[in-house]
């Protein structure tokens, strides 16, 4: 199993590529893995994926595709090609698009010969309750509507899914120890929840059989974002978890 500071993605969320930059640099040797969102990867472009993996980095790019089946695989062939480690696609795109992301990141990675990003689901927004989903029209819980979308995902040959911490116990059950669970919603218990709805601390979520975490705030606003890191870090280095193969 990684390292605990192997499995905290850190969420670099600015629309600054200088000051995406320069919370790398503060967290290199520190952190492995940071995220890239649709502010930062719009703001700064496509090469920002490029200056973040040339400073060490395995860089997650987490654009949450959702498209039609053609869109979505061309969108994944570029971002492989600018060698992210990891992206995003929404598990309620349907059958035909998440095979077709999962299969152009195996072809063209392979075509590169480079290694191929993992391709990970989005089940339910960390930001939505049941409330929230029952008002877009979904009756489910969101713990049902998690399940059922992390079957589809792992039907279709994602390396695993993005659930909020408090469905991850049920989600490991579900796709066994092999699949990839990535948690946003991940708070330590000295920072606020801000706008996400349904959290838990590191070592709940790690407890609950979480391969990543993803932790974005109360690193990046930190004075020291280095020395915030290191204390989630410390926090859970000592604690035992549930095997997984992530």
């Amino acid at each position: 199993m990684k390292p605990i500071r192997e499995r905290i993605i850190v969420a670099i969320d600015t629309p600054d590529a200088e000051e995406a930059l320069r919370l790398a640099r503060a967290l290199k040797g520190h952190a492995t893995h940071l995220k890239v969102g649709s502010t930062l990867f719009l703001a700064a472009g496509p090469a920002i994926v490029g200056r973040l993996r040339g400073l060490g980095f395995e860089v997650f790019v987490d654009l949450k595709l959702h498209d039609i089946p053609h869109q979505v695989a061309g969108a994944v062939r570029e971002l492989t090609r600018l060698g992210a480690s990891m992206v995003t696609v929404h598990a309620s795109g349907g059958s035909a698009m998440l095979a077709a992301a999962v299969d152009a990141a195996r072809r063209d990675a392979s075509d590169l010969g480079a290694p191929r990003p993992l391709v990970v689901a989005v089940t339910v927004l960390t930001s939505l309750d049941g409330a929230a989903l029952a008002e877009i029209g979904v009756p489910a819980r969101p713990l049902e509507q998690v399940a059922m979308l992390a079957r589809l995902a792992q039907a279709q040959g994602c390396d695993g899914v993005v659930c909020s911490p408090q469905e991850t116990a049920e989600v490991r059950r579900l796709l066994g120890p092999d699949a990839v669970i990535v948690t946003p919603g991940v708070r330590p218990a000295w920072a606020a929840a801000g706008d996400q709805a349904r959290v838990a601390t590191p070592s709940e979520a790690l407890t609950w059989g979480a391969t990543f975490l993803v932790v974005g705030r109360p690193v990046t606003d930190a004075d020291d974002p280095a020395a915030a890191f290191d204390r989630i870090v410390a926090e859970v280095t000592t604690m035992r978890y549930p095997s997984t193969r992530g």
